[in-house]
């Protein structure tokens, strides 16, 4: 009897080389996914579309403001709620400008505010791009972040949630609390691995017209990146460095590695789960 045999497309597939075993126990990144002819087998295609379902529903999931309002309120800050120009989510997503300028009910409520609290530092929390990471994430990165602060002798001046916000709005309302810096938490974009981080974009002297070059940056605060004590420590950093020497953006190295050892968090409880 002939041996049977066994065709190119028959053959089950290779075993990934073992250096590229070892590369996917380092990232999150899609690596030696495998193959089955010239497909994906079926369990990483399957993956691929709860990731990609989950990042779409990450940006277009509801903004729950007066959750996070609570939230800070148990922290011992008083927030203010504010709105975009954008009207709705679509309008959101298909006019980026829109989401960098505020509406006119909300200047006229924060020009009430001008100048009654402590001008240094105003803090945005804004839900960007993906609302799951501030709702996850905002309360409490702001519990790690309150004691550093409050050890460095910087007060929050003012707390603001805005909605349908891009990370220029804190621009705008930075300059209407006449604020020396703004500090906005924001949701980023969601990817595959991470439909959930949370970036915090620093801008010392806020105004309409302010770059990314004026800005620096921390991102990628989710369980799975940066933890909230590194992040804290970074932005208090930056904060300090910039009020201290007037500049952010380009014109300011972050050079927080440096800084005195971690901070022990004081004791405080957040509201809910």
């Amino acid at each position: 009897m002939m041996p049977s045999r066994v065709t190119p497309s028959m053959k089950p597939p290779a075993a990934p080389h073992p250096l590229l075993i070892d590369l996917k126990e380092l990232t999150p990144a899609r690596v030696a996914l495998g193959r089955t002819g010239a497909s994906l087998p079926t369990r990483p295609l399957l993956d691929f579309t709860l990731d990609h379902a989950r990042a779409r529903d990450a940006v277009h999931a509801a903004f729950d403001a007066e959750a996070l309002v609570a939230e800070l309120g148990a922290l011992g800050l008083s927030a203010h709620r504010v709105a975009s120009r954008a009207a709705d989510r679509q309008d959101y997503l298909r006019r980026p400008d829109l989401g960098r300028r505020l509406d006119e009910a909300s200047v006229a409520a924060l020009a009430g505010l001008r100048g009654v609290a402590d001008d240094r530092l105003a803090i945005v929390i804004g839900d960007g791009l993906s609302p799951r990471a501030v709702r996850a994430h905002a309360a409490m990165l702001m519990r790690h972040l309150i004691p550093r602060l409050v050890a460095d002798g910087i007060a929050i001046g003012d707390v603001v949630v805005a909605s349908g916000a891009r990370v220029a709005l804190g621009d705008e309302i930075g300059a209407c609390l006449a604020a020396k810096m703004v500090v906005v938490l924001i949701g980023e974009r969601p990817g595959l691995s991470a439909p959930d981080s949370l970036g915090a974009y620093l801008t010392f002297a806020p105004r309409v017209g302010r770059t990314d070059a004026d800005r620096n940056c921390v991102s990628n605060i989710h369980r799975a990146g940066l933890s909230y004590d590194e992040a804290a420590v970074k932005i208090a950093w930056l904060v300090r460095a910039a009020l201290a020497r007037g500049v952010t953006g380009v014109a300011l190295k972050d050079e927080s590695s440096e800084a005195r050892p971690p901070l022990v968090a004081a004791n405080i409880e957040l509201g809910g789960n």
